[in-house]
């Protein structure tokens, strides 16, 4: 049993691998168990770090369809779980003005399936294949929105006033990201396997960038990762993810550099930094962060 077990994830890893994601043991285990038990999986860790790819690889992965809920600050059940399509409703009532049927009648009409809006909880649950659900950073939702999940994530079932309780036709394999903007409820916490993704170790970024630009020259690829390696120990307000890096060999490539120079850096350090201050002091310190890689970096 524990032998089909190893299989099963070692055939998991590679097929996240013919993804060109590069996943650790901890979260192909962690995938694998999440699946495997039906339970949501929660991971956090710093922005741009590949947290939502996980999702999108799943996806893939299953050959199904991925519903993408995106959090915010003022998200509200509607918005996430179902609303009514109230023109539709309106016209439907308006059309009926000449027909002889009751108020019930009515009301059991226009409250019926066909005017219901689904919104990506009830679209996942009404799924007829089991979907990959994404619930992306959901940390910028408020705290309120946390408690709408609850009945999703325990039962697999949402109630609709009008309607009754709809639940899981198959259960959704359930992605939850954060990238610790405010502390999670522990209620939800609970519901959750939990997963931590930190910014990757230099071989392990290298291999990414191999895998994302296959035709990268080599030289280039080890320079970009060993600079911003180098760079996410400064203080910096915005600290760049493994998406910077993948945005910012894939534009060096495309300039045709070969290696890094301090005017290239200069003028493309709007790539990897966000935050004007960040790239002013960037800027002002290039000097000193080359000389800290330990590699070949031309300065002139």
């Amino acid at each position: 049993m524990a032998m089909e077990k190893n299989k099963k994830i070692a055939a998991l890893n590679s097929q996240i691998i013919q993804q060109n994601y590069i996943a650790d043991d901890a979260t192909t285990l962690s995938l694998f168990l999440a699946q495997e038990l039906k339970r949501p999986l929660l991971v956090e860790g710093p922005p741009g770090v590949g947290k939502t790819e996980i999702a999108k690889v799943l996806a893939k992965i299953y050959q199904t369809e991925l519903i993408r809920l995106q959090c915010y600050e003022g998200l509200n059940s509607e918005q996430a779980l179902y609303e009514w399509n109230y023109q539709k409703q309106l016209l439907a009532l308006k059309m009926m003005e000449t027909e002889n049927r009751s108020v019930e009648e009515k009301e059991a009409f226009i409250f019926s399936r066909q005017y219901l809006l689904e919104r990506p909880l009830l679209s996942a649950i009404s799924s007829e294949k089991a979907p990959v659900l994404l619930i992306d950073e959901i940390d910028r939702a408020d705290e309120e929105f946390e408690s709408y999940l609850l009945e999703v994530l325990s039962d697999w079932q949402i109630t609709i006033p009008e309607l009754g309780t709809i639940e899981a036709k198959e259960i959704p394999q359930v992605i939850i990201t954060s990238n610790r903007m405010r502390e999670l409820s522990e209620a939800l916490r609970r519901r959750c396997f939990y997963l931590w993704i930190d910014y990757p170790a230099l071989e392990k970024e290298l291999q990414i960038v191999r895998r994302k630009l296959p035709n990268i020259d080599e030289s280039l690829a080890r320079q970009i990762c060993t600079f911003m390696q180098t760079l996410r120990e400064q203080k910096l307000d915005k600290k760049p993810g493994v998406a910077e890096t993948l945005d910012w060999a894939q534009a060096l490539a495309a300039l045709h550099i070969d290696h890094l120079d301090k005017q290239i850096v200069e003028d493309t350090l709007g790539i990897i930094l966000k935050d004007w201050k960040d790239i002013r002091q960037t800027g002002l310190s290039l000097s000193e962060l080359f000389e800290r890689t330990g590699v070949d970096l031309k300065l002139k």
